[in-house]
């Protein structure tokens, strides 16, 4: 494995100095979609996996308690919250699944579940799957786009608020426009109203500061195979200690009746779903801390970078931001003209100028969002704005 000092000394070399498994022949600018995972974080994963293997009976059994508490515990201060509350799942989906399927028990016919026009559509489609089961509704409240300013969006959620809203499913940093919400002030806003907020937090960690601790959400869900550079397959669940009791994974399994030892309920159903490869979530604790070696602060440098390179598409396209830079995070979003043919419903259909620019060496992802498109840039420690340069002249070779 590399060690800390030689990666703070080839930071100075610039993108694919070894960190990276990223095509060198590739402009990667779609971190956002899956993020990507640096040799030493997938090393360690290795490692862990040689370690499974060697003696299954004694990983599972002895030596992987204390490796879960360890990434349980460094993640948990990663963002700001108590370690009791914070389980590993796989995934954002995985985490807002279990919520939800939890919750439909306490649902009943003409309750509203709310939720907002830009909210990532797997978590969607999980809210409709729910309300068609319960006979509840679905209230979609739409937000401005381009936006101008926070004010509007908790205005834009509130003013969808009824009597019978008894959960709101609101992004931390929403996926096709790349807002950063103001998510404590409507967390705040409903919870005065009685209303619970399941924040979907996936691109949250890593990009921008997470204090769970002060916003104080029942339910909180997120990534770590996104910015934070964790292996695929390494999310978390937060849930609030006095909502934990209703809460269960998606897999019922030992955790059920297993003996506490101390710890909660929560934390033994979700510890325990069945024989899996935990891997990826014990290395969360070398992902934070090879980004750590990486850069003194690697999230600010690519939200300075992202700013600089929405700034450059903007001026040289005329494109519109989708939002202020201080609503956004290492990621940015801009409006294009409207695409000629049937509009797309889905980020899996390719828009003609994404595949255009992959063609020509650029990853990066032509959002759809009702009747709008928006080109969305990622920034991370692999990126320079040269990588940005690339992507105009390209956009420019494509129209050509």
């Amino acid at each position: 494995m590399t060690p800390m000092t030689s990666l703070s000394e080839k930071w100075s070399l610039g993108p694919f100095c070894g960190f990276w498994r990223l095509d060198p022949a590739v402009t990667f600018l779609n971190h956002g979609s899956y993020g990507a995972c640096p040799h030493a974080v997938l090393a360690k994963q290795q490692a862990l996996r040689d370690q499974i293997e060697a003696n299954p009976v004694r990983f599972f059994s002895r030596d992987l308690w204390p490796l879960l508490e360890e990434a349980r515990e460094t993640l948990a201060a990663y963002v700001r919250a108590p370690s009791e509350d914070v389980a590993f799942v796989p995934n954002a989906t995985a985490g807002v699944n279990a919520v939800l399927v939890s919750l439909a028990q306490s649902l009943t016919h003409g309750d509203e579940l709310l939720t907002i026009d830009h909210a990532y559509n797997a978590c969607k489609n999980a809210l409709v799957r729910i309300a068609e089961k319960t006979g509840a509704r679905v209230v979609v409240a739409t937000l401005p786009l381009p936006v101008r300013d926070p004010e509007s969006v908790t205005a834009a959620v509130l003013a969808k608020v009824t009597a019978r809203t008894k959960l709101a499913l609101i992004d931390h940093v929403t996926s096709p426009s790349a807002f950063v919400l103001p998510v404590a002030e409507i967390v705040a806003a409903l919870s005065a109203r009685g209303i619970d907020t399941l924040v979907d937090g996936a691109h949250a960690p890593g990009q921008i500061a997470v204090d769970l601790g002060a916003m104080q959400p029942a339910y909180y869900t997120a990534n770590c195979h996104k910015w934070m550079c964790a292996p695929k397959g390494s999310g978390f669940l937060y849930v609030r200690r006095d909502r934990q009791g209703a809460i269960h994974p998606l897999a019922t399994s030992h955790g059920l009746n297993a003996p506490t030892d101390g710890t909660t309920r929560f934390r033994r159903e979700f510890d325990w779903t069945g024989t899996d490869d935990p891997s990826a979530y014990l290395c969360v604790p070398e992902a934070i801390r090879v980004l750590k070696a990486m850069h003194p602060d690697l999230p600010a440098r690519n939200r300075k970078l992202a700013a600089e390179a929405t700034a450059l598409l903007a001026q040289r396209f005329g494109w519109t931001p989708s939002a202020p830079a201080a609503m956004r995070g290492s990621m940015g979003a801009l409006l294009l003209p409207p695409s000629q043919g049937a509009p797309r419903t889905s980020a899996l259909d390719p828009d003609p100028l994404q595949d255009a620019l992959a063609r020509r060496g650029i990853e990066i992802p032509v959002m759809p969002l009702g009747e709008n498109r928006l080109l969305r840039l990622s920034a991370h420690g692999y990126n320079t704005l040269p990588d940005y340069e690339r992507l105009a002249d390209a956009v420019t070779d494509a129209a050509s």
